[in-house]
């Protein structure tokens, strides 16, 4: 470690303990040798590695060596790091046949095309000493969209009233938002209620995670708009409510003996999509959107206008009932 990147710990972090510094790393082809105490120089800035990142999904935690947690010595900010990883898979949603794959570049073009719209989490792209892509991102200070939720203390009448009507008016802004991805032909490509963020300060709702692709010519933008319903739904049963779930929500055997097949998922097979069927008081026209995402459904939706254009009067709807 030089004596510079020493002397900017000890003025900018002084509480970092000097010991722990390690190397100053200007090519960021290993990622995974990148630890805590090295010191990352891209853009003629200097970034302190202090994490990796970690995935939190179902209860388990997995790191994301790729994804780095820094201080930017020169201004005191914390930044997210993100360094050059690939990777592809295939998924099947349904009929379709979809190739995923990581793209650093794909997630840079969206950072340029949204600079300064906070619906999306903001950033620019450096290149290391090797021309590597590195991501250089604000932190969003908020809470991911599924826990702000999950903490609202009430049950699901209660929720259904006094909550839903505000959070699908909100919802509809972040459609319109992936909308706007689409008219520049680009995709989220990753759409999940954790890569949703619910902003302390001003309770924005901001778009997190670009670097996800996929190819599907049949339906071009066909998993953001699975992504999109997914969340609707989450948002409308205030939970996943899975078969495996059902039996904890107590409800009445009439209701959950009538649900089929149909009525699950497209996308996952033990989410139950048809919330009428265990909530009828979830209006005919509302669930007639979700059932868009059921495995039943005989048509999908392929663009986020067509999913605006049958969720805004259900809205506005709830909004009438409410306000009774």
């Amino acid at each position: 470690m030089s004596s510079e990147v020493r002397e900017l710990i000890r003025t900018h972090l002084p509480e970092f303990p000097l010991r722990h510094c390690r190397h100053l790393v200007t090519d960021t082809t290993q990622f995974m040798s990148i630890d805590y105490g090295d010191v990352i120089r891209v853009a003629n800035r200097h970034y302190l590695v202090y994490k990796n990142e970690m995935e939190r999904r179902f209860g388990l935690e997995d790191p994301k060596y790729w994804v780095k947690r820094c201080h930017e010595l020169e201004t005191g900010e914390r930044k997210i790091l993100k360094l050059e990883f690939f990777e592809t898979f295939p998924i099947q949603v349904g009929r379709l046949n979809v190739e995923c794959f990581r793209s650093p570049d794909k997630e840079s073009r969206i950072l340029d095309l949204v600079r300064g719209d906070m619906r999306f989490m903001q950033g620019f792209t450096a290149r290391d000493a090797v021309d590597r892509n590195v991501r250089v991102l604000d932190i969003v200070s908020g809470r991911r969209l599924d826990i702000t939720v999950d903490r609202l203390d009430a049950d699901h009448a209660t929720y259904f009233r006094t909550h839903l009507p505000g959070l699908l008016r909100t919802y509809l802004g972040a459609i319109r938002a992936i909308g706007t991805l689409h008219e520049h032909g680009e995709r989220h490509g990753d759409i999940r209620r954790d890569h949703l963020y619910v902003e302390f300060e001003t309770g924005q709702w901001r778009w997190i995670d670009f670097d996800y692709t996929f190819k599907s010519y049949e339906h071009p933008f066909g998993l953001d708009l699975f992504g999109l319903g997914n969340i609707l739904v989450f948002l409308v049963g205030k939970a996943n409510i899975t078969v495996q779930s059902l039996e904890s929500l107590g409800l009445p055997e009439e209701r959950t003996e009538k649900l089929t097949s149909d009525d699950l998922s497209i996308v996952i097979p033990n989410r139950i999509v048809n919330l009428r069927k265990l909530y009828p008081y979830i209006p005919e026209q509302l669930n007639r959107v979700l059932m868009h995402f059921a495995a039943g459904a005989p048509v999908f939706y392929n663009t986020t206008t067509e999913l605006m254009e049958d969720l805004t009067p259900c809205v506005e709807e709830l909004e009438r009932l409410a306000s009774r």
